[in-house]
């Protein structure tokens, strides 16, 4: 649909959930997952619903996947016998590389802008750290080493990575230089939940997700001086968030009107516009990766 919420048109007819939409940075293509059976696939296919393919089985679905800056690989976690790692596959070929082969959980990778690295989480040593990874799966590297660190997003400028980690005893949002040697807290007493925040397009502020007592809200924090502020709070859920290309609003999932629906709330505090009249999930903005 249009950023109103209009021309809805209708992309898959499978027998099957599709669900997690990614587009494209050239725009055109939309990869997806898709439940069959308990097993989840990963599929691509045309911006307009065309050649629908399935390029990946196995995958973690809720786990963050992402394009490389020239759309031509997708990044995924998998599971392979007792553990999940790190893949790419090549959308036009369908070749799949493994990045990571270890004991643990390795999830929720990240590109870096330029496309030669990948940030993931992995409990390799028992506590989830934030490690690197280049893109041929060379020079793999540990870059935290605290309570925990989950959820990495690598910033626009490719000088920070932020990620979640509840080393003082509440989950909180962190920056991280590439070197791992300066870190940063951005909030305090977040309660931030460990889905992956987001940065904005031009990177001076960062969505993310709160847990407050069994509700769920989101909250937006500026890079530059940690000043938070409310982006969508509610008695019902809110959160499976996405930027604007322009960077001055966010669509995100609500069920304040009694099912899941589209919203899109912009930072001057408006009150929140829904899209969408029917049950509605995961809403990804064209510049997303």
């Amino acid at each position: 649909m249009d950023a109103a919420g209009r021309n809805q048109r209708r992309l898959t007819r499978r027998d099957a959930e599709d669900r997690f939409p990614l587009w494209s940075p050239d725009g055109r293509h939309i990869a997806f997952a898709s439940q069959v059976g308990r097993a989840w696939e990963l599929w691509v296919m045309n911006s307009d619903g065309t050649d629908q393919r399935r390029i990946a089985s196995d995958i973690v679905a809720k786990s963050t996947r992402g394009w490389s800056v020239d759309s031509r690989l997708i990044a995924f976690a998998a599971r392979s016998d007792s553990n999940v790692d790190i893949y790419t596959v090549d959308v036009r070929s369908g070749r799949t590389t493994r990045l990571t082969s270890s004991l643990g959980e390795d999830r929720d990778p990240s590109w870096s802008p330029d496309g030669t690295q990948l940030a993931f989480s992995s409990t390799r040593n028992d506590t989830p750290q934030v490690h690197l990874i280049r893109a041929d799966g060379s020079g793999e590297r540990r870059l935290t080493n605290t309570a925990s660190a989950v959820a990495p997003r690598w910033s626009p400028d490719g000088r920070s990575i932020a990620f979640v980690s509840d080393r003082d005893g509440t989950a909180d949002l962190y920056l991280t230089s590439v070197d791992g040697h300066e870190v940063e807290r951005l909030t305090v007493a977040g309660r931030v939940t460990a889905d992956a925040p987001v940065w904005s397009p031009d990177g001076s502020r960062i969505a993310f997700q709160i847990a407050n007592d069994g509700n769920y809200d989101i909250g937006v924090v500026r890079v530059v001086d940690g000043r938070r502020s409310s982006l969508a709070s509610s008695p019902e859920y809110d959160g499976s968030y996405t930027w604007s290309p322009n960077g001055t609003q966010l669509a995100f999932i609500s069920a304040r009107d009694g099912f899941d629906g589209v919203y899109v709330a912009d930072l001057e505090g408006h009150p929140a516009v829904r899209l969408t009249t029917t049950a509605s999930l995961t809403p990804a903005w064209g510049s997303q990766r």
